[in-house]
């Protein structure tokens, strides 16, 4: 933990997979909103710098918890870890791309990617949102992706279905929690400058057939994330490009969607 805060009434923002990309733009961002942090992840060697280059430049107080939430102990172990300290923002931001035919994966990938991506979403927040509503204030940003809004397609195949579970998910939440002062938000980015795509080993094939105008820095991705958490959106599509996809999938006829999507998945995805 760096320096402890002297501000009492400072909000606390957890933000899973800090170490990298949109969740270390969150982290940057509430740090220099004031939040004091809790900077979870698996790489405690990045979550550790972090955690002191965000103390040292805004003030801030930044715990870092080091965990992987493909293990199913691992939620419950965070929030133990917190020794009763409240959280008033949730970002729900861990994930990664599993590539591959599904009928030629293992169970065990599936199974884990699973746990991070979904299980683990639905437990820090029903964990957390207890607290939240009791206090009467409340942010939880589930960060999905436009693939939980569009047509799945082959390769991946969990990746879309899981965001889309998220955003309805979120959807949810935020009529449950209307009135109680907590605003929930799915935020769906689209293709994004981050780490992403190297670790599912997609980077030279999305850099070759993606135009630079479809992708977000992580910053402005997260700043979306936060003004439509503020305002109260249920799911949140940052770009322009990336509304646009939104609103022509709502509006393709569904074998139309299909097809297309079976025609030019394979310049993204590892089949």
């Amino acid at each position: 933990m760096t320096r402890g805060s002297t501000r009492p009434s400072a909000r606390v923002a957890l933000v899973t997979g800090a170490s990298a990309g949109i969740g270390e733009a969150f982290a940057r961002l509430y740090a220099a909103e004031g939040c004091d942090l809790v900077l979870t992840a698996r790489r405690e060697d990045r979550l550790r710098r972090l955690a002191a280059e965000l103390g040292e430049r805004f003030g801030v107080d930044a715990q870092v918890i080091a965990a992987d939430l493909a293990d199913p102990a691992a939620p419950a172990a965070i929030v133990e870890a917190l020794r009763g300290r409240p959280v008033d923002i949730l970002v729900n931001n861990a994930g990664y791309g599993l590539p591959g035919v599904y009928a030629e994966t293992r169970w065990a990938d599936q199974q884990a990617f699973l746990q991070v991506l979904l299980t683990a979403v639905c437990e820090l927040t029903h964990r957390l949102l207890p607290g939240m509503i009791a206090r009467r204030y409340g942010r939880v940003i589930n960060v999905a992706s436009l693939a939980g809004l569009v047509p799945g397609g082959p390769g991946s195949t969990l990746y879309g279905a899981t965001k889309s579970f998220l955003v309805g998910f979120s959807e949810s939440l935020n009529i449950e929690t209307a009135e109680s002062g907590v605003h929930v938000t799915a935020l769906c980015p689209g293709f994004t400058w981050s780490e992403f795509h190297d670790a599912n080993g997609a980077r030279e094939r999305v850099n070759r057939n993606v135009p630079r105008w479809a992708w977000q820095d992580a910053e402005a991705v997260a700043r979306a994330g936060m003004r439509a958490v503020e305002a109260n959106r249920a799911v949140a599509v940052p770009g322009l490009a990336n509304k646009a996809i939104a609103l022509l999938a709502r509006l393709t006829p569904d074998a139309w969607a299909l097809a297309l999507m079976r025609a030019q998945a394979a310049r993204f995805r590892q089949l």
